[in-house]
């Protein structure tokens, strides 16, 4: 494992580096390994709805909640097809990735699926987005009943897994981001505030040092850090806390996703001993990271340290998740996943003990695998941190 665990200093502004736009050509690119892994998944192509694949395929964001049909059609016999609602089509003229797409479009009054219908093979199986609306799914049966469909989280998992250099630089630069709020959240006072209040303090960090979205901002105080996906509430944070913060959003398109536990005023020894615990967990899941071993195994690692200090058990979730264009996607660090890892892969590390009424902890890193091992995109103090 490359990188420090030692803290790291960031610059006051949160505005990254510069980041090389994403071209037509970074687009066509994956559009066309996206066919091609089809065709190796026996698939007839892929067929992909507004979302986050549509994002990452095209540059391309049509509104989400329409009922208009907008699908982006790729198989192995044409060239990519987006067959959009005529009042959209100027925006999605205007996508990064168009000059790699041909439009077509349909008017109100007119049968979408009749209008994409020339652009599949009318006995094909196809990849299609997990979340296509049943609508237009139904459609497309109805137009051409001898096709079939299977989700793309089925048949092609993968498909945004594997980052390139840029996709990297833009998730480093969304956990500089976020290490940088993280260094200011620990300033702010915790005892006396509700967690409702440090958790709207981490999203105005987020956006000041560059986020455009907040996805979460988790602050689990006291008894509520035992609980990994606690919605910050009403409870008063107090002296003697442990505290849970994870927190992440979009910057750049990509995103952060990081978790630190801190303490307000002076911990004791067994909570020490327990940020110690997962600390040592996190730390060996992390420098297990490099090509060739399976998703799996980086579960295993963290696992394995916590279990055998007797804490098995109150580590109650998978190790990690994939990121990039979204904050949860594929690949996932759990027991039973025996995809091995390859060099562009980001995703955290995770590990967590929660102990039920008392107190939890969780500290996570975001990871990319490199050419011989990982590198860790977020560089803040993993120690347990005291705050007032």
């Amino acid at each position: 494992m490359t990188g420090s665990d030692a803290s790291t200093a960031h610059p006051a502004a949160g505005a990254p580096a510069h980041l090389a736009p994403f071209t037509a050509d970074d687009y066509r690119a994956r559009m066309e390994r996206a066919v091609r892994d089809a065709t190796g998944a026996g698939l007839a192509g892929v067929l992909v709805a507004p979302g986050p694949d549509m994002v990452w395929l095209t540059g391309y964001q049509p509104p989400a909640d329409t009922e208009r049909l907008t699908l982006l059609v790729l198989t192995p016999d044409a060239g990519p097809v987006l067959v959009v609602p005529k009042l959209e089509a100027p925006d999605a003229e205007k996508a990064v990735g168009a000059p790699a797409l041909t439009l077509r479009d349909w008017t109100d009054g007119v049968d979408p699926y009749g209008v994409t219908a020339p652009a599949l093979t009318p006995t094909g199986r196809y990849g299609i987005s997990d979340n296509t609306w049943a609508l237009h799914l139904i459609g497309l049966q109805e137009t051409l009943p001898g096709t079939s469909y299977t989700p793309l989280a089925n048949a092609l998992p993968m498909l945004r897994a594997v980052k390139d250099a840029r996709e990297v630089a833009r998730l480093a630069a969304a956990g500089a981001a976020a290490d940088a709020a993280y260094e200011e959240i620990k300033k702010v006072p915790f005892a006396g505030r509700r967690e409702t209040e440090v958790a709207a303090d981490l999203a105005d960090l987020l956006r000041a040092f560059g986020h455009s979205q907040v996805d979460f901002t988790v602050v689990g105080s006291g008894p509520n850090g035992a609980n990994p996906h606690h919605e910050a509430g009403i409870r008063v944070i107090g002296e003697g806390d442990m505290v849970v913060l994870d927190f992440g959003g979009l910057c750049e398109g990509y995103g952060s996703d990081t978790s630190r536990t801190v303490h307000v005023g002076e911990p004791t020894e067994e909570e020490r001993r327990v940020h110690e615990l997962v600390h040592a967990a996190q730390r060996a899941a992390c420098e297990a990271v490099r090509p060739g071993i399976a998703c799996q195994d980086v579960d295993r690692v963290a696992r394995a340290v916590i279990a055998d200090a007797g804490y098995g058990e109150y580590f109650i979730h998978r190790t990690g998740h994939g990121i990039g264009v979204t904050t949860h996607e594929p690949p996932y660090m759990v027991e039973g996943e025996e995809l091995p890892l390859v060099p562009g892969m980001c995703f955290s590390v995770e590990p967590g003990v929660y102990l039920p009424g008392r107190f939890g902890v969780r500290i996570e890193d975001i990871v990319t695998v490199t050419g011989t091992g990982g590198r860790r995109l977020n560089t803040t103090e993993r120690g347990l941190a005291v705050v007032g």
